[in-house]
Formats: structure tokens, sequence, C-alpha cells
């Protein structure tokens, strides 16, 4: 789901986009990326209307193939839609769109980073952001209420790339979710939870509401 490209007073993009890569995109990606519009929904509703776009790509994506059965079966445990989805091969467009780009290793957010664009400061493996988002003080982030979920995510991004060097893995393997390509459901689900897990603190830093308990 694409949405037009928004633009506010003085001529500011209103949209915030999101996007997930993996290698395929037909396993990783595909789950974080309706697992995140599916936390969104929870927490506002309707995520377009906030101005958030949740996209995925694959560093050797799959171009049009579905998300792997695995995958579906994992959304479906959390409750998330996976109708629609098609896989897409990542393009400088994705890149230079991006608002922030989430890897799912640390080998996918070098491709992206060597692609150009000024992505470095916008790109983190997605363990790495939630890490950085986790000692990210909320009340020193914009009321999304007041000045909108844009603005708040925005200040997010620069706030998590300033504390990057500060702020380091335990061990490198940490910042990395692996591939379940070919894997049992188990391992699959193993992969989905922790990918949940770690983009609940996220979404919640991004809008400003926490989980539907």
């Amino acid at each position: 789901m694409i949405a037009p490209e928004g633009r506010g007073i003085a001529g500011q993009d209103t949209t915030f986009r999101i996007l997930h890569v993996s290698t395929g995109n037909v396993c990783r990606s595909p789950i974080t990326e309706r697992l995140t519009r599916h936390a969104l929904v929870d927490r506002l509703g309707d995520p377009l209307s906030g101005g958030l776009v949740v996209e995925s790509a694959g560093t050797w994506g799959h171009e049009g193939a579905p998300m792997e059965a695995n995958a579906e079966v994992v959304l479906a445990d959390f409750g998330a839609d996976a109708t629609g989805f098609v896989g897409r091969e990542l393009l400088d467009e994705h890149v230079i769109r991006a608002d922030l780009v989430l890897t799912a290793t640390r080998d996918h957010r070098a491709q992206v980073i060597s692609m150009g664009h000024s992505a470095g400061l916008r790109t983190f493996t997605l363990k790495e952001f939630t890490r950085l988002v986790r000692a990210i003080d909320p009340a020193t982030l914009p009321d999304a209420r007041e000045e909108g979920v844009v603005e708040r995510a925005r200040a997010l991004v620069r706030a998590a790339a300033a504390l990057r060097g500060w702020l380091l893995a335990p061990t490198a393997e940490a910042d990395e979710v692996y591939d379940p390509y070919g894997a049992p459901i188990t391992f699959f689900r193993s992969v989905g939870d922790e990918i949940n897990q770690a983009l609940d603190p996220v979404v919640t830093a991004l809008t400003g509401v926490s989980a539907p308990h």
C-alpha cells in the first residue's frame, strides 16, 4: 500500500516511510512489514491518516513473488494480514523515499548504505534500532497529538542516529534476525516472536501510544 505523496506547508512531505529490508523479501521483511502495520493499526486505527507508510523489499528480492507460506502462518498467529503481498527487489527509489530503513542483518544495512542517497543516518538493523529507541527518553520527542506522528518519527530517527556510536551491541549477533527460509514452521515462529518483540518498543516510540492490553 502506497500513500500519495503528501505535501504540507512550505512543501514539507507529510508522510513518513518505513522500509523493511531482508534478502529475498519473502520471509523476514514481509513478516516485519505486516507486523508493523498491524501494530500501527492497533495504536492509531489507520496509520495512513497519521502519515505513516510501511513497505519492504529485498536485496536479492524475488520480484512479484508471494511471501513464503510459513511466513503467512506466522502473521496469522499474530492476527496480522498477509493478503496482497508482492515481493520486490530493493531499488534506489525505495531507499531515496524512505525516512527509516530497518534491516534484518548488518549485511543488509551495509548494502543499503552502500547504495548512497545519504542513507547512513536513517538505516539501522531492526534490533539495533530497538536498542537505541529504548535508551531515548520519550519526553524529549515531539508530542504526536500536538505536532503529528510524522514529526515525532523524524525526531526519533535523529535521536537514534545520534546515539549509535555511544550505545553498542553487546555482541555482533545481537543485532541480527536470522533467515528462516526453508526452515520448519517452529523456526519461523521463533523468528516471528523475535521480530514482534523488537517492533513493540519501536512502534510505541514512533506513535507515543503503548500497545493495547
